[in-house]
This record gives C-alpha cells, sequence and structure tokens, in this order.
C-alpha cells in the first residue's frame, strides 16, 4: 500500500534535517496492522529543548507515532535512538526509564486519590521499613515533593492531599506536567492537551510547555488546533495518510498554509 500525498505537500529535501545530536531520531519507521499500513517509513525528531508541534487529520499517523515512542506500540521496522543510542521502547515502562513522559488528553490519574499519590502512581518513594516483606509507601515524602512541585507550576491553591476528581481539566494537566518535571523528563508528549479547555486554562498549559522548553526539556505538542500549536511551536511535522507531508520550521510557513497542506 502506497500513501497518497497531496501534490502541494513539501518536498522532503525541504525537510528540516536534524542536528548532529537530536534528543530522539527515528528513522523508516513502519507499522502494518494486519493489512492495514498505518506508518510508511517515517523519519521524525526532536531536539533538546525543542517543541515540536505534530499536525495532521484523522488517519495520518500521529497516534501511531506517538504510541512508538511512548512504548505502548513496536514498529513493524525501522529503528529510534533516543540520546545519542538505538533503543527499543517495548513498554511505556522502558520509555519513562529513558525520559519519555506521555500526556494524554485525558490524562491517566486515579481520581479517588490525591494530587500527591497521582504524582508518584508506579513510582512510590519507600520509607526503608517493611510490613509482612511488602515496602511502607514514604507519604510524608511524597507530600513535601508534591507541594515543591505544585509551587514549581504556581498550583499553590491547591493542597497536595486534593483529590484529583476536584481538580479541573487545565489543573490535572499541570498536575501531568509537574510529575514529568519532578521525575527530570528529557521528553514530553502531549497528546491534545488543550481539547476542551476553557481559553484561560489552554493558555496557562501553553505556559507551561513554554517553561519545559526554558528548562531544556524537549516536547511534542500533538494537537487538530493549529491555533494552539503555532504560537509556541519551534518546528511543525505535518503528516497524511501515515506519511510525513511538511517538517518546516514555524517561521517559514503560516498557519493558512499549514491548514491548506493538511484539510
Amino acid at each position: 500500500m502506497v500513501a497518497v500525498i497531496k501534490e502541494h505537500a513539501f518536498p522532503p529535501e525541504q525537510f528540516v534535517k536534524p542536528s548532529a545530536n537530536p534528543l530522539v531520531r527515528c528513522e523508516g519507521l513502519v507499522k502494518w496492522y494486519g493489512s492495514v499500513q498505518a506508518l510508511t517509513g517515517v523519519d521524525f525528531h526532536a531536539e533538546p529543548g525543542e517543541i515540536v508541534g505534530l499536525v495532521g487529520d484523522n488517519g495520518a499517523g500521529k497516534s501511531t507515532l506517538i504510541k512508538i515512542l511512548s512504548g505502548a506500540d513496536t514498529p513493524t521496522s525501522g529503528k529510534i535512538y533516543f540520546a545519542g543510542k538505538e533503543v527499543s521502547i517495548r513498554s511505556p515502562k522502558v520509555a519513562m526509564a529513558l525520559g519519555i513522559e506521555t500526556i494524554y488528553q485525558y490524562t491517566a490519574m486515579v481520581p479517588a486519590m490525591s494530587i500527591a499519590r497521582n504524582m508518584f502512581i508506579g513510582r512510590e518513594p519507600l520509607t526503608g521499613f517493611k510490613l509482612g516483606g511488602i515496602g511502607i509507601m514514604d507519604q510524608k515524602s511524597m507530600v513535601d515533593h508534591a507541594t515543591k512541585s505544585l509551587t514549581n507550576i504556581d498550583l499553590t491553591q491547591r493542597s497536595p492531599n486534593t483529590t484529583v476528581e476536584e481538580l479541573s481539566g487545565g489543573q490535572r494537566q499541570a498536575v501531568a506536567i509537574a510529575r514529568a518535571m519532578y521525575f527530570k523528563s528529557q521528553l514530553l508528549i502531549l497528546d491534545e492537551p488543550t481539547n476542551h479547555l476553557s481559553v484561560k486554562e489552554t493558555n496557562k498549559v501553553l505556559d507551561y510547555v513554554a517553561e519545559l522548553k526554558d528548562q531544556g526539556i524537549g516536547s511534542i505538542f500533538i494537537s487538530h488546533n493549529l491555533h494552539h500549536i503555532f504560537p509556541i511551536a519551534d518546528r511543525i511535522v505535518a503528516m497524511a495518510r501515515g506519511a510525513k507531508i511538511a517538517d518546516i520550521r514555524k517561521s517559514d510557513t503560516t498557519i493558512e498554509a499549514l491548514t491548506d497542506l493538511i484539510v
């Protein structure tokens, strides 16, 4: 199956090339689901401290690419390099160990648990004591570190003991970003993070992403809304039918040109 690419797609020779030391680099990623080819040999990269906007219509291949980078799926063929080394991202746990954190539109949190518990879920610090051979979680450490993390993202109006179900959509995204910052993630993948948020909360999330850039954290920002991506992205990658059809610096294009490309 060969992808049908629009005539006005950017020619590959005009795509932005990776630096000598990109944070992540994918070469020729192919993904088949039965007889359906979701990725047709995609090259992709992100630099340290760079915000890459990933755009495209439904079925473009964005979600498949992100699943592969986050360890939720594996490619049929192709190579992935992270921090200069070839890696096999076989699971989300492997991705997190590498320093790749993914924040989905509906952030994976336990509503009935506190902010502190959600920040450390699956990575809880232990006291060093055991009960029946089982390690005891260090609740104080989680609360203390969560308090500092909330201060770092200016979410001081919420106690770390507040349950997540009490938070707004934007505040939940903020907690997820704070978690990524605490665990010193090198690459943050944000999948439609501003969908269904108010204008005020959307702007706040965009501010958080900009702060990550200032800390040298690379970000991949996936969205259908170019007006959310364009103000903060350094570079835009557009996909269609499983192929990359544009890889261009924001300064070299416009929202109108990108809209015409992907619609």
